[in-house]
């Protein structure tokens, strides 16, 4: 097939490290050593054996797991001398989730190097695992593993303190890390792109989804080692530089999608169809199907029942589409997991058989019964009964429901003038939508005006002095520095906002959608004599001097580094992802100017992610010194007129280190700025540290709840110049994929308020996490179908009953509970 196109993606993926190449783990010798991604197959409910932990040796559980990290990653017994970024979390997953899995205690230990938790809410993820389900984490690289006795597994180690170990362990898992497969450098190849000296393909900093061929671009793992959230926020930035791209030939060559005419259910009686999902073992592990089953044949109206291994598989959808027409029903409950991912596709089902896709009901008997009643099998399958009898009868009241269309206003608020805020605002005006660009200060740029160099040795300010060269001549951006948002209403498509100058009139502005690009901030110490000895830095400090070229290097003969300041703490539990790289920048530019400089490094993990590994490997080639501490001995600094004073507790050696330094910079936390007014300007969530709250974690990281409102940058979490410009064309992209649109559908599935029952008490109006409910001038409660979810807040909370989904009749309720 000849395919002529404007721009090519590339998300190719990449495959795990084989570790049969490493004689020392004998993986291809004993079959009770198994790979990260086996192991993941073993706890799966779809597995060899159906979600049960399993050795398999003998098929018996294990009492005993051990998992070894970097197996094919940072140059461990071999391998890519690169970190795989992902293998710290996913050990630690598989950890908890096999202990979750165990029938009786489960012994898990992982053995690492640095643990890499530095992803969003990762590093309290690490603290919990530790704390509440007693995984060991012991740091030691381990040398081999030998097979003994019937099917065990020896470990010798020595741990941190040199004391030479051994444990036997049942089952042994290798935390193999990514590599670039041939078929995918030999693709690269036929392409003409330019890839690393790893394979990956080569990008820049400034724009981390471009390769060397213009018009191709690339996403996901194939760019670097990475999690899913950043592979579905790159996934996101290529499509917005493609449509940036494109975007003169935006919907000539669409297709549109043609579903079946819609079956008219008027006067017809309820005939329900009831599909109960086993998920593996996820649910009938615990609840019995079978019974389940049967129980809802009996129940009024449903005429259908059946159970499948899972429900939401392709295969199965193509099925119930057959069954809801063979068999006339025209009402449908699905009972499996939760509707937050699954409910849309059951409704595309329903829409493909014919049907109003507000004829559906699910009902989650995985998140809100088997997993949290697992213990008690027999209570956990009455309340299933419970929950598909209640479906049932709300159900049987389901009425079609029409979607409103509105128009949309193709005109777009980011807020934030940083190098998120900047690089969203031209993407937007590139794809030929009108920006307006909001930042508070009199300067755009943010915290990048005082960053030196990228990892990659790129000079930031050259960069961010390009991009505010762009944004402030591009006709589509209207720019209001020294601005406040100071007021916002509406919904999506229709917000409209007040700009407050700071010393100008106010500013009314009609948008359809808004990014969030409110940036972040140094955390500002408050011990290590900073503030009170000016030889004492932060990070930014350090690279304020090395842009102005303000250093004395011939006064500068020791420097030391402290990591963690202010991260990783309980003021700043999370960990600020960008320090340990920040320090490897920094001090091989202090070797690089002066080669006969002292740099020690003080740190508790050092977590170089990535291909920035590299930077680690070359600081210590350089002689730069690593000397780990921990929380309980922090290091101790005082001064002298000559030099600073710093004493460490080296767990190694056992004994106190001093270290006579001329200069200290301190790697200090990143901190987000205020967000509450915003966050309720919004109506988006924020949490205990301050950080916006994504729509979803791994599958909507860039999306807020709030419909029509995206995030990106440091107001989400901490992280580097290229991943945060990544975020932002990734913000722009989710954005533009409404205002191409040019109109919003309106759920059918809403609230509506009987003005003579309402007691005017407020309570809808104070509980609606969507703003739906107001009250109007004549003192009565409406809601705003446009903002309405149909959660049902509002309806458990109104204590006249004032409040229903609409469609839902009075006397239809009351005859159905009669009936059930």
């Amino acid at each position: 097939m000849l395919l002529t196109v404007g721009a090519v993606i590339l998300a190719m993926g990449n495959e795990t490290f084989d570790p049969a190449t490493l004689e020392a783990y004998n993986y291809s010798e004993s079959p009770n050593i198994v790979t990260s991604m086996e192991f993941e197959r073993i706890l799966s409910a779809s597995g060899p054996y159906s979600g049960h932990l399993m050795r398999p040796y003998d098929r018996e559980e294990p009492k005993n797991i051990a998992w070894l990290q970097c197996v094919g990653s940072r140059g461990s017994n071999g391998g890519n001398p690169y970190c795989s970024s992902v293998c710290c979390m996913y050990a630690i997953k598989e950890a908890v989730i096999a202990k979750q899995h165990a029938h009786g205690p489960l012994n898990a230990s992982i053995f690492f190097m640095d643990m890499r938790t530095c992803g969003k809410d990762f590093e309290e993820y690490y603290d919990r695992a530790g704390n509440e389900h007693g995984i060991r984490f012991i740091r030691s690289r381990i040398h081999s593993v030998v097979p003994v006795g019937d099917g065990d597994l020896a470990i010798d180690y020595v741990d941190e303190r040199g004391n030479l170990k051994s444990e036997v362990f049942n089952l042994v898992v290798l935390s193999v890390g990514f590599q670039v497969g041939r078929e995918t450098v030999r693709m690269a190849q036929r392409l003409g792109i330019e890839l690393d000296a790893y394979h990956f393909a080569k990008t820049s900093n400034f724009l981390p989804i471009a390769t060397s061929r213009p018009g191709v671009y690339v996403c996901g793992s194939f760019q670097s080692p990475k999690d899913i959230p950043e592979s579905v926020m790159e996934a996101s930035a290529a499509a917005a530089a493609s449509g940036a791209l494109l975007s003169e030939t935006r919907w000539s060559r669409t297709e549109k999608q043609e579903r079946p005419s819609e079956t008219d259910i008027a006067g017809q009686p309820p005939r329900i169809g009831v599909f109960v999902c086993r998920c593996g073992i996820n649910i009938s592990g615990v609840i019995n199907i079978n019974e389940v089953r049967e129980y809802a044949k009996s129940l009024p109206y449903v005429v259908y029942t059946e159970d499948n291994l899972y429900t939401c598989s392709q295969d199965t959808q193509v099925k119930m589409t057959r069954v809801i027409r063979e068999k006339g029903i025209n009402r449908v409950v699905v009972a499996a997991c939760t509707p937050k991912t699954h409910e849309p596709l059951f409704q595309e089902t329903l829409q493909n058989a014919g049907l109003n896709k507000y004829l559906f009901e699910m009902v989650n008997i995985r998140n809100q019964d088997s997993w949290v009643h697992g213990h008690v099998p027999a209570l956990a399958c009455e309340k299933a009964k419970d929950l598909i009898r209640m479906a049932v009868a709300k159900a049987a009241l389901l009425e079609p429901l029409p979607e409103t269309r509105l128009d949309l206003n193709p005109v777009s608020l980011v807020i934030g003038g940083g190098v998120a805020g900047m690089t969203a605002a031209r993407n937007l005006a590139d794809q030929g939508y009108e920006v307006h660009l909001v930042e508070r200060s009199p300067r755009l740029g943010g915290q990048a005006r005082s960053l030196y160099k990228t990892w990659q040795g790129e000079l930031i300010q050259d960069h961010v002095g390009k991009l505010m060269e762009c944004v402030t001549e591009n006709p589509r951006i209207h720019l209001h520095c020294s601005t406040e948002l100071t007021h916002v209403e509406g919904f999506v498509g229709q917000f409209h906002s007040i700009l407050t100058p700071h010393k100008e009139k106010a500013i009314a502005l009609d948008h359809g959608v808004a990014i969030v690009a409110t940036g972040g901030s140094e955390y500002r110490p408050v011990e290590y004599l900073y503030g009170q000895d000016k030889r004492v830095l932060t990070h930014l400090e350090l690279d304020r001097l090395f842009i102005e070229n303000d250093l004395n290097m011939q006064k500068l003969n020791t420097t030391v580094f402290i990591q963690c300041v202010g991260s990783r703490e309980p003021d700043h539990p999370y960990c600020s992802r960008v320090c340990c790289t920040h320090t490897m920048v920094s001090a091989l530019e202090l070797k690089h100017r002066n080669p006969d400089m002292d740099i020690v490094v003080l740190y508790r993990d050092l977590r170089t992610y990535g291909e920035r590994e590299g930077l680690y490997h070359e600081a210590r080639k350089k002689g730069i010194v690593f000397i780990r501490y921990d929380l309980i001995h922090k290091p101790e600094v005082t001064a002298r007129d000559d030099a600073l004073i710093i004493k460490v507790w080296d767990l190694i050696l056992e004994r106190p280190l001093i270290i006579e330094a001329d200069l200290l910079t301190l790697a200090s936390a990143i901190v987000p700025e205020k967000q509450e007014k915003l966050a309720g300007f919004f109506k988006v969530p924020v949490n205990e540290k301050g950080f916006f709250i994504e729509a979803h974690a791994k599958l909507r990281p860039v999306d807020f709840a709030s419909d029509g409102v995206f995030l990106c940058g440091l107001a989400h979490y901490p992280k580097p110049v290229d991943e945060s410009i990544a975020q932002a064309l990734a913000a722009a992209g989710r954005a533009t994929g409404l205002l191409a649109a040019g109109e919003v559908t309106i759920s059918g599935t809403v609230a509506e308020i009987t003005p003579a029952w309402c007691c005017h008490c407020g309570i809808c109006v104070s509980i609606c996490p969507f703003n739906a409910p107001s009250f109007g001038d004549n003192g009565t409660a409406t809601i705003n179908p446009v903002l309405c979810k149909g959660c049902g807040l509002c309806i458990a909370s109104c204590r006249s009953g004032a409040i229903r989904l609409k469609g839902f009749d009075d006397a239809q309720i009351m005859a159905m509970i009669d009936r059930v």
